[in-house]
């Protein structure tokens, strides 16, 4: 597990591709000292396992699915990523819970200044939104942010200067692909609901007797 709150801006130094997989090595001097071959690291959100570590950096192994779903698929040399350990026992959540499984891929509609900080819009998959509330919590290229509004296509979130600052959202540009992960708490909730929402009155009838029996309602 994560927090979304990104440590160390790397930059990948070579992708090994290798049929449908690849291997990144990625350059982080700040990180990698600490590292320990099989601890996980989010790289752009995306949980992967370190296979190699030295003082300049690590190498990673990424599965098809990992490619397919996420912007490591197109990742190249030179290209600078948000980095984050694995959450330890104890460590302070200033966050929100990430797993790092990434959900699917947006695409930046706008990114410009408003007052100190920075507005910004990214439109979204129906799988992503559905799962969004407003005044929660998504995570953009591996950030904890939170969000402003949810429409029927995108959702807006407020960055404030030292997030823009520390992460590589300030080299985006509208027309950018992220990576997009939902709250894992609204992804358990909606899968929960879906049970039961989905035969009009019955469902809601259902609903209200799973509420009871669970001590919500009475």
């Amino acid at each position: 597990m994560f927090t979304g709150l990104i440590q160390e801006i790397g930059r990948i130094d070579c992708v090994e591709r290798q049929a449908a997989t690849a291997r990144i090595v990625v350059a982080a001097p700040e990180m990698a000292a600490n590292l320990a071959v099989g601890e996980s690291v989010a790289i752009d959100g995306v949980c992967l396992t370190v296979e190699r570590a030295d003082s300049a950096g690590f190498t990673a192994f990424a599965s098809e699915e990992t490619l397919i779903r996420t912007t490591l698929g197109e990742a190249a040399s030179g290209r600078r990523v948000n980095l984050e350990r694995a959450l330890r026992l104890g460590d302070r959540l200033g966050g929100h819970w990430v797993a790092g499984h990434v959900d699917a891929t947006g695409q930046i509609r706008l990114l410009e200044p408003r007052g100190e900080g920075w507005w910004l819009e990214v439109s979204a998959p129906e799988e992503i939104l559905a799962a969004s509330v407003s005044k929660g919590s998504i995570a953009v290229d591996g950030i904890s942010l939170t969000l402003v509004d949810v429409a029927h296509d995108s959702f807006t979130v407020a960055v404030i200067p030292e997030t823009y600052e520390k992460t590589t959202l300030r080299e985006r540009r509208a027309g950018d692909r992220v990576n997009l992960e939902s709250d894992p708490i609204g992804k358990y909730v909606l899968k929960g609901l879906s049970a039961y929402g989905a035969e009009g009155a019955k469902g809601n009838e259902r609903m209200m007797d799973l509420l009871r029996r669970s001590g919500f309602v009475s």
